[in-house]
């Protein structure tokens, strides 16, 4: 494992030495890292920015080999990376496993996508030269690369949202190369798919620059990365705080650019009375949501929305049976570990609050282990103060008990943007809540029926972003080929000869790619 800075295809150590450490046992693992410095960040962000030239212009199906070469570079690294994940970030095998299935699967998604290359929405208008009273112009318009990307790996998907996850590949299948600025908790892991990428790079010659890790155990090396100006667009996984630093630093620039940060999700479930009435118990198997890999999730299911009844006393009687019986679990770091600790804690201390379940099985075996918990708060008492509405990261959850129906309505209308809005619903009742189902559109970006919000799908369709604070911009997701879009603009080419034009815009097609042309969809 190479543990030096990634700079284009040359390994480069400069800053102050640090190592991971094992969030389940507290100590440090051997690989020694050194901290990029600001000539390292310097040097990748102006090598990425050449390599922008000519890797912007690489066809669709050069950038498609390119990707699924660097899935089988990750599946040839073996269980080296898994148990090397598993070091850093505490986190259990088979979900690791999982994940590094999920990573090569999204790479090969998108080379898919750029082998079938109608994802750039080609428009044709082609000229009307006698069309009165004024003719009508050759106008052609497309989507192309906006420029170099920086990358913030993220804490709980040590792949899935890391070196090679779903914005790094996103954006090196849009055409812009990629500085990645890894996760301290999980360098080695960084390391061993920045190597597998780089290994891909040179194997189809890719331009130099193409591709770049830097590490740092500090916030220095990600500023200058975001202020450099080379840098076009910036993507990151991780707390509130830490994304809106990130926005103001970018619209601070002499030249603002796009920030995609994903940032706090409750992620409310609403459990209507049929639902509760036909089957509580089966609708307190949410407590797997709740607390798998200690509930560091996203999607997370933070807030439970119901109106008191006797069938909500069944569920709560289901769900703290299941509560108890879950086993503490490693969270991904000490930092996280006293955060949850902390906020939880507050909650458990605060006199409007009560403790409806929680975990009795603490594993003595290793640190930093998360304990579940639910809550239960009054309506009235939730709304009375913001608090109650942010995000816990870990595995706790509040229940949020309304008076009646309209109560209810009043909690939902109170909530801010989130990545996903779920509702438990007997099909009879859903007509008499429409007024609240209505509003979980205008709430998240997913909204699920008789279904838990983890188990986020890749695909086409998927929309994994949401009205502020869960991203920073609702009209993209970060998940799914739709994720491609956050590193494009269109540019439009106005009566320009055929030989010059792209691929893309030509007459006839010679992509085989859908367009719209002259309003009706074509191939």
């Amino acid at each position: 494992m190479e543990t030096q800075n990634l700079i284009g295809y040359q390994y480069i150590q400069s800053g102050k030495a640090f190592r991971a450490v094992n969030p389940a046992t507290g100590s440090e693992l051997d690989a020694e890292f050194n901290a990029a410095s600001l000539q390292d960040a310097d040097k990748a962000m102006q090598l990425a920015a050449q390599a922008f030239e000519t890797y912007s212009l690489t066809g669709g199906k050069g950038k498609a080999a390119f990707l699924r070469s660097i899935a089988e570079e990750i599946n040839a690294i073996g269980d080296t990376l898994i148990h090397q994940a598993m070091a850093e970030s505490g986190l259990p095998e088979a979900r690791l496993q999982g994940e590094r299935g999920r990573t090569t699967g999204q790479l090969n998604m998108y080379a898919n996508l750029l082998e079938e290359g109608s994802w750039v929405d080609a428009v044709i208008d082609t000229a009307i030269p006698d069309r009165t009273p004024l003719p009508r112009a050759d106008i052609r318009k497309m989507m192309v690369p906006i420029g170099p990307a920086v990358v913030f790996g993220a804490s709980n998907f040590p792949m899935a949202f890391s070196v090679a996850g779903g914005d790094t590949c996103s954006a090196l299948a849009s055409g812009c190369p990629v500085v990645v600025k890894a996760h301290p908790a999980h360098p080695g892991t960084g390391a061993l798919v920045g190597e597998a990428i780089k290994k891909a790079a040179q194997k189809h010659g890719m331009p130099e620059g193409v591709f770049s890790l830097l590490y740092d155990d500090g916030y220095t090396i990600g500023e200058a990365l975001v202020k450099h100006p080379k840098t076009k667009i910036v993507t990151f996984t991780g707390s509130l705080k830490g994304g809106m630093a990130l926005v103001k630093m970018a619209q601070d620039r002499d030249e603002p650019i796009p920030v995609f940060a994903e940032m706090g999700s409750i992620n409310p479930v609403i459990l209507l009375p049929k639902a509760l009435e036909k089957r509580a118990e089966e609708l307190a198997k949410l407590s797997a949501a709740i607390t798998t890999n200690a509930g560091q999730f996203c999607t997370q299911p933070g807030l439970l929305l119901a109106v008191r009844s006797v069938a909500l006393g069944k569920f709560k009687t289901a769900l703290a049976a299941a509560i108890a019986d879950v086993n503490s679990a490693t969270m991904l770091t000490p930092g996280i570990c006293a955060n949850f600790n902390k906020l939880s804690g507050d909650m458990l201390a605060d006199s409007n609050v009560e403790v409806i379940a929680k975990s009795d099985k603490l594993n003595t075996d290793y640190i930093n282990q998360g304990i579940a918990v639910v809550t239960q708060i009054s309506a009235s008492a939730f709304l009375a103060d913001e608090k109650y509405k942010e995000e816990i990261f870990g595995p706790y959850t509040m229940l949020v008990v309304a008076d009646d129906k309209a109560q209810l309505e009043q909690v939902v209308d109170s909530l801010h943007g989130q990545l996903t809005a779920s509702i438990m619903a007997e099909k009879e009742e859903l007509p008499q809540y429409k007024s609240i189902t209505d509003k979980l559109a205008k709430l998240a970006g997913r909204v699920i029926l008789n279904g838990p919000p983890t188990g986020v799908e890749v695909g086409n369709a998927i929309q994994h972003g949401g009205p502020y604070p869960s991203t920073s911009d609702s009209r993209f997701t970060s998940v799914g080929t739709g994720a491609i879009k956050r590193f494009v603009r269109p540019v439009c080419w106005q009566n320009w000869e055929q030989d010059m034009l792209p691929e893309e815009l030509k007459d006839g097609n010679p992509l085989g790619i859908w367009r719209l042309v002259n309003g009706e969809m074509s191939k």
